[in-house]
């Protein structure tokens, strides 16, 4: 195998040669210790007549096909949530579409598990948006969830923000939301890194504060939820919440920087997952969790620990644009055929980024096939001006 040149920080090139490939399986047999969701990105469609910028065109048919392939490694899939890039390209009619296709494909694959995001985006977050117009979108998005046979994800809303005048509001149309769905639902708290427009969620921008108002919804409602999911990106907090929780409902971590301690636990309490990251590195973690469940810690840790340095990169300030690595990954690996983003969001990071991104993956052994990676980021590197 050949060297690739990539830059580096100071303007220079250098000769990086790739590590062999990942060790672990493509399939697995048996269940995880933690209930554990995998996030899903959509693949593009770059041969659509369409202007990326305005509007979105899916390949449906590598979209489902990277599903089957979490669902092999025994993930469960967290469908329509952010790492799909709703709000980034992904309008509510293709997340509902791409919601239809993915409940209707799961009950024809053993042991296939979804939950799907609920929201708002179909609604501008404007000023002078009202509670009743939050209240119907959230609504027609739990019809078509429950429509599908699917179960709900909450997540959190712009539109909310916008329209509620205090913690009271959050409480009296999450309580109305939880009481309508059909099954029981899990909660999104998605900190301002990853969205800014949600800054103030839960009705207050003191962290402490947002989060008593999101327990008292939760031990109010104890019976019909499922579990909560903390993206805050911090990790003592996300400890202190998990262990307010009810008898019941889970804590469910959206961490992607500390997700390795935080599933493993403590001698009390544990999180389980739902996670971008576990698009890219989904043997690593499978892995991971398999020997977590028998009780190896330290393969374990052997295991998940060189992904973090990784995921860290990926989901770099600004945050939000964490998809472009998720996707980029996806290339490298095979599992489609270009990298274009919907909304082409894959010009949202740099030469540089790319390149550690790159770096760091071979360096962890997530890369399945080594040689056609790196075909590929020569391909890539060459557009950057590096040969």
């Amino acid at each position: 195998m050949q060297a690739v040149m990539l830059p580096t920080a100071d303007g220079r090139a250098e000769p990086f040669m790739p590590k062999e490939g990942c060790p672990f399986p493509a399939t697995v047999q048996g269940g995880f210790p933690r209930v554990a969701y995998a996030a899903a990105h959509v693949v593009a469609d770059p041969r659509a007549a369409i202007a990326p910028f305005e509007t979105a065109a899916v390949d449906w048919e590598a979209t489902l096909r990277f599903r089957q392939h979490l669902w092999g490694l025994g993930f469960k899939i967290a469908e329509a949530m952010d790492t799909s890039q709703r709000g980034m390209g992904l309008d509510w009619k293709l997340a509902a579409e791409l919601i239809r296709r993915s409940v209707a494909l799961a009950k024809t694959v053993p042991a296939a598990d979804l939950a799907c995001g609920v929201g708002t985006d179909q609604l501008s977050p404007q000023p002078g948006v009202t509670l009743d117009q939050v209240r119907t979108a959230y609504l027609e998005q739990l019809g078509v969830v429950e429509q599908a046979s699917g179960r709900a994800i909450l997540m959190a809303s712009r539109a909310l923000v916008k329209a509620a005048r205090g913690r009271e509001d959050y409480l009296r149309l999450y309580g109305e939301l939880i009481g309508q769905a059909t099954d029981k639902v899990v909660l999104h708290w998605l900190g301002p890194m990853f969205d800014p427009q949600l800054e103030g969620y839960w009705g207050s921008h003191d962290l402490d504060e947002a989060q008593d108002t999101l327990l008292e919804l939760i031990h109010a409602h104890a019976a019909r939820i499922d579990g909560v999911k903390m993206s805050l990106l911090d990790k003592e907090r996300e400890v202190r919440f998990r262990a307010a929780l009810p008898d019941g409902v889970k804590c469910f971590t959206g961490d992607d920087f500390n997700y390795a301690e935080l599933i493993e636990g403590d001698a009390a309490r544990h999180s389980h997952a739902l996670l971008g990251i576990f698009d890219p590195i989904a043997r690593h973690a499978s892995a991971a969790l398999t020997a977590l469940g028998e009780g190896r810690v330290e393969d374990y840790r052997r295991i998940l620990t060189p992904t973090v340095a990784l995921s860290r990169r990926i989901f770099e300030a600004p945050t939000r644009f964490y998809k472009s690595g998720v996707v980029f990954l996806a290339w490298l690996d095979g599992h489609q055929d270009h990298f274009a983003m919907v909304g082409g969001q894959q010009a949202a990071r740099s030469a540089i980024h790319y390149a550690d991104v790159f770096r760091l993956a071979s360096e962890a052994r997530v890369l399945a096939d080594p040689e056609m990676a790196a075909r590929r980021m020569r391909t890539l590197m060459a557009t950057f001006g590096v040969s």
